[in-house]
């Protein structure tokens, strides 16, 4: 039962992952900037932007702050939009 339980927790966490790194690139696209340019104007490495968008890490708050303020948008905005995408996918 606890392992049923922990496979859930998971697949929850990577279902974030990967709904916030999918955002990240459609608002990197959405500019017309490279993942290199992300990484210049926000201080990260280009890797960390594409594991970023493959789901495959989670941004700390700090990260995605620097992120949400390259795109020129607010970090509760873009939350907004990650959790009714969530909710839209079957949370």
């Amino acid at each position: 039962m606890v392992f049923k339980v922990l496979i859930f927790l998971f697949m929850q966490l990577s279902k974030l992952d990967q709904i916030l790194g999918l955002e990240i690139q459609r608002r990197r696209i959405e500019q017309g900037w490279s993942q290199e340019y992300l990484a210049e104007i926000t201080g990260l490495h280009r890797t960390y932007i594409s594991q970023l968008e493959r789901g495959l890490k989670s941004p700390s708050v700090r990260v995605l702050n620097h992120i949400t303020n390259a795109l020129g948008i607010t970090m509760s905005e873009f939350l907004q939009v990650v959790e009714e995408l969530l909710s839209a996918n079957g949370r």
